[in-house]
């Protein structure tokens, strides 16, 4: 059998085997060497050194193991042959002061030894030189460090080094064998539904082609099963060497790793890991990663890699509580292990950030020149677009910034100033804007804030930590963020002003559509998979999260008997801002009340907003409350605790239970109130989102590109939520059960096209027959129940 090969860069494996000391997040604050202004230096170095320096050598060596190839590849920045010997240059752009450096950093003299030694080796060379060039980004001062090695002293050092890993990646294989022949008889593990074995072969043949596909699937045809099966079966061909599962929220995280258990539990050998926030996982309560604050940060890196690989060898499913038992018998931070475990795992639970937020992504898969080969599965896909939006956009606040410069006036002058500059600019725009303004650019501002993160970054290099004000860090990471989507600025952004509510004025870099932005992480992938029971019109969810031609789409149509439910439209009432008042809200609550009047259980009616509920919920109390139905209700902030409580209500019992909750919340996707736990559901409204400046311009946006503009900013989004609180009663082959929409313009065509087919039996209702309709739906179910 051929040999395979593992490919990996010189800095990743330098960086992975050698980094050593204490873990700590106060230095080192911004990946520098990613900004514009550290290539730029690179290039002006390069060109001054002559035509006996090289710049850019691409530099690989393949070693021989017995059970594989392991090809280590990478760039050198330069090659100077002008001296009387050959000498490798590797350059660094620093903002800490170049002439306080005592000593090069040791993973960065490794990254250059590695090239020493196989350019060294290539051409037969004794001995070779190392030089260290560090560059202040911003004086462009210059610090060289040289040493010279033998050519025999390099062989023995980068043998050692490649061993050490070696070992990794030689397990890495004796795993993917079993687990491979454990794939190869792997059964489906239930009987298929009606569609799903569609879906499935569906998936498999997108990801055996390389492409992506939408899956329009209604509750309960099991769509999570459908799409990891096929996924695993991937993975065994080798058509994929890393599943990542991704998700929005924790309960959706749930429904994951049970389906890998499942097959588990059938044969599978599969390794999977569920990546919990780092909140979540600290021990501080509040994360301070560093040796001051936490005893596990102080020589963290000494500890890690034996503690990542004794959890990964001995476990096969990494969840919260085995990655926090494991690192306190290792003493090492639980957050950072999970990160550095996910590397060497066959699937990754994880929320979406970790694969698109430019500020949270798994540098170790998705950083720069970074790819690999990927399955990405995402779950309740059409939650990605708003996520999308706010991880591709950012804001600058006037207030914070003058703040932080009137802090710093006296620690930092010259970086009072640059904030004094940008803070004018902001008040010149200020004057400008009622409101809200659309700007044609971020222009001046982000030419100014430039030279103040050189500032900012100058001074948290040099700063003592303990020291540095923490709204001046929260105000850098502000800005970092600002100044890091400003790169990205295309035809998919709005750049407005606007004066908050809060009293705060922001310039806000505001992307419209993030289908350009997480493609550019799905592309370091083979295939994705987009899934969700609410994902009509398919082509506005493709335009939003998608820039592809070429995707696949599935609508699969419930596997559920239709008599089993009843949807009913109520054409006599209005949701509408303009129609609010006592009248309707009488009118709603007398909905609700001769809704579930009709039959003892459990009910939930979802509402636009809080304000909207509330309102209903007075007079419902007060004119048709019952001895014999009992109301609970959904809070704004409510803790986890309090969720599991509330959902703790909906059992069998004998008063009927009505649950107001809101739309678009954390009742209305992702719970299962299966059977007798959840028999009704009222929707108050058509679900728009409030009128506020990002949705109108929105709306504003895609009128302006030939599309329906609020369509985009308000129905389709609107009508998600309805379809998804609708998605809470049917839930399983024998579950029986109402819906109730309430709003005249639920009988509109521009409403209706948007139902999902099973809906086509929708039927007109008003108040005064709303109970008759009901008692023959029940009826007919008894009867049939009966016989």
């Amino acid at each position: 059998m051929e040999k395979p090969v593992f490919h990996i860069s010189v800095r990743n494996l330098v960086e992975f085997i050698l980094t050593s000391g204490d873990l700590d997040s106060r230095k080192g604050t911004a990946d520098k060497e990613a900004m514009q202004k550290g290539s730029r230096l690179h290039r002006k170095i390069q060109k001054s050194m002559g035509s006996h320096y090289q710049a850019e050598v691409s530099l690989a060596r393949i070693t021989e193991y017995e059970d594989l190839f392991l090809k280590i590849e990478g760039r050198a920045d330069g090659i100077d042959a002008g001296g009387d010997l050959i000498t490798i240059d590797e350059i660094k752009g620093i903002y800490q002061d170049v002439k306080k450096l005592e000593q090069p950093v040791p993973v960065h003299v490794a990254q250059a030894k590695c090239y020493a030694w196989i350019y060294a080796e290539a051409h037969e060379l004794q001995n070779i030189q190392v030089q260290m060039t560090y560059v202040h980004l911003d004086t462009e001062e210059l610090r060289r460090f040289r040493e010279t090695f033998s050519a025999e002293e390099l062989r023995l050092w980068y043998e050692e080094l490649t061993e050490r890993y070696h070992r990794w990646i030689s397990t890495r294989l004796g795993w993917i064998r079993k687990r491979n022949q454990s794939i190869s008889g792997l059964k489906f593990p239930y009987p298929y539904r009606e569609g799903q074995k569609k879906l499935v072969s569906g998936v498999y043949h997108s990801i055996t082609n390389k492409k992506q596909i939408f899956i329009q699937a209604p509750t309960g045809i099991g769509k999570t099963m459908s799409v990891v099966y096929p996924s695993v079966r991937a993975l065994g061909e080798e058509k994929a060497d890393t599943i990542f599962y991704l998700t929005a929220k924790t309960v959706t995280r749930t429904v994951a790793r049970e389906a890998f258990s499942i097959l588990q539990r059938n044969g599978l050998l599969l390794q999977v890991i569920s990546l919990t926030a780092k909140e979540k996982l600290c021990v501080l309560g509040k994360p301070e990663c560093n040796p001051d604050a936490c005893p596990r940060a102080k020589g963290h890196n000494d500890r890690i890699r034996e503690a990542v690989y004794e959890l990964w060898t001995n476990d096969t499913v990494y969840d919260r509580e085995t990655i926090c038992a494991h690192a306190e018998k290792w003493q090492v931070c639980p957050f950072e292990m999970a990160l550095d475990l996910a590397v060497w795992v066959d699937a990754v639970i994880c929320d979406y950030n970790y694969v698109f937020d430019p500020n949270a992504h798994l540098k170790r898969f998705f950083g720069e020149n970074s790819s690999g080969e990927y399955l990405f599965l995402i779950d309740e896909a059409h939650n990605l677009v708003e996520r999308g939006r706010e991880m591709y956009s950012a804001s600058l606040s006037r207030e914070a910034l003058l703040r932080v410069k009137k802090q710093m006036k006296s620690k930092a002058p010259k970086l009072s100033r640059a904030l004094g500059r940008v803070g004018r600019q902001l008040t010149e725009l200020k004057k400008e804007c009622e409101t809200y303004q659309v700007l044609p650019g971020a222009g001046a501002v982000a030419l100014s804030m430039l030279t103040a993160m050189g500032e900012m970054e100058g001074y948290l290099e040099e700063a003592v930590p303990e020291e540095v004000p923490e709204e001046f860090l929260d105000f850098y990471f502000s800005a970092r963020d600002f100044m890091n989507i400003e790169e990205l600025l295309d035809e998919n952004y709005v750049i407005y002003t606007e004066q908050g509510t809060d009293g705060e004025f922001r310039l806000k870099l505001y992307c419209v559509n993030p289908a350009k932005n997480l493609s550019a992480y799905l592309e370091k992938g083979v295939s994705t998979v987009f899934f969700s029971a609410t994902l009509l019109p398919m082509n506005y969810y493709r335009s939003l999260l998608s820039v592809r031609d070429d995707d696949f789409g599935i609508f699969a149509l419930s596997p559920f008997p239709s008599e089993n439910r009843r949807i009913l439209i109520g054409t006599d009432v209005s949701s509408r801002y303009t129609s609010r008042g006592y009248l309707q809200y009488h009118r709603i609550a007398e909905y609700i009340a001769r809704t579930i009047w009709q039959r003892k259980g459990n009910y939930m009616v979802f509402f636009p907003s809080y304000l909207l509920m509330e309102e209903v919920i007075r007079v419902y109390e007060q004119e048709f409350s019952v001895p014999w139905v009992r109301t609970i209700r959904q809070t704004a902030a409510m803790t986890e605790k309090e969720r599991e409580d509330f959902l703790e209500e909906f059992q069998e019992q004998d008063l009927t239970l009505a649950a107001f909750c809101v739309m678009g919340g954390i009742f209305s996707e992702g719970i299962d109130l299966i059977g007798e736990r959840l028999i009704g559901v009222v929707i108050v409204g058509t679900g728009l989102p409030q009128v506020g400046t990002e949705r109108e311009i929105l709306k504003a946006y895609y009128d302006s590109h030939g599309k329906n503009g609020f369509d985009y900013a308000y129905r389709y989004p609107g009508m998600n939520k309805v379809l998804q609180a609708a998605g809470r009663v049917i839930r399983t082959k024998a579950d029986t059960g109402i819906i109730l929409l309430l709003d005249d313009r639920f009988r509109n065509t521009e409403y209706r096209m948007l139902f999902p087919p099973e809906w086509e039996d929708a039927a007109y209702c008003t108040l005064y027959n709303v109970e008759t309709q009901w008692n023959v739906f029940w009826k007919s179910l008894d009867e049939d129940k009966n016989n």
